[in-house]
């Protein structure tokens, strides 16, 4: 018999695929029917993990909804265009990202050092070569978001560190891993494609919005494993 959450999980990746085709076409069509498809992603995504019976005494359980209720809203504002949707969708998600990150960082490995693991050098590499650029061609855009991108930068490059160590079960670890790793490759896309490359493909959305809800499956997956 399947189960409440596998049901809502299912629907879950129904929606996230069908999002991310609307999300790459062009057209007004589509970009209405995503305010129907869109909003629903998360609040299917934290149903799924509140009813699974696994996820019951998951010390990242309450993190996992809390950062899927800001990105339910970071989704909200991003339905719309212009400096204020995208200011007021950013810091929605720098909330989910210390959301996430809080729960990391007490199940951190306290016997080494964060700043001495290779994976964080390596992401505070790919900070410095991405987030400058970035946060440079949105403030060209409107000088407030040029502060904005890089504080945002700053949370999504930490909550990817924490959760590449955060001291969980193997299969947990795996999950959070690699969906922390997933938000990282979506949101630098997206700040590519809306501050450094002009006249991008409609279709990169289509990416941008498959990494993005595969990465906050998998991290609801090891939250409901931790």
């Amino acid at each position: 018999m399947t189960s409440t959450s596998a049901r809502l999980r299912a629907a879950y990746v129904a929606l996230a695929a069908t999002d991310a085709v609307l999300a790459g076409t062009a057209g007004a069509w589509a970009h209405r029917a995503r305010f129907l498809t869109k909003p629903l992603l998360m609040p299917t995504l934290a149903g799924s993990l509140l009813t699974s019976s696994r996820a019951a005494r998951s010390p990242l359980r309450n993190g996992t909804l809390v950062a899927e209720a800001f990105g339910w809203g970071g989704d909200l504002a991003l339905l719309r265009h212009g400096t204020r949707a995208f200011a007021a969708g950013t810091g929605s998600f720098g909330i989910g990202h210390i959301a996430y990150t809080t729960g990391f960082v007490r199940r951190r490995d306290a016997a080494t050092r964060l700043a001495t693991r290779p994976a964080t050098r390596a992401l505070a590499g790919i900070w410095l070569l991405s987030a400058p650029p970035m946060s440079l061609g949105a403030a060209r855009t409107a000088p407030v978001l040029g502060p904005a991108v890089a504080a945002y930068s700053a949370l999504l490059t930490t909550m990817t560190a924490t959760a590449l160590h955060a001291d969980l079960p193997p299969p947990a670890r795996r999950l959070t891993a690699a969906g922390a790793a997933l938000f990282l490759v979506s949101d630098t896309l997206l700040g590519a494609r809306q501050f450094l490359v002009e006249d991008s493909p409609q279709r990169l959305e289509t990416v941008v919005m498959a990494t993005y809800t595969a990465a906050q499956l998998l991290l609801a997956e090891g939250a409901a494993r931790a």
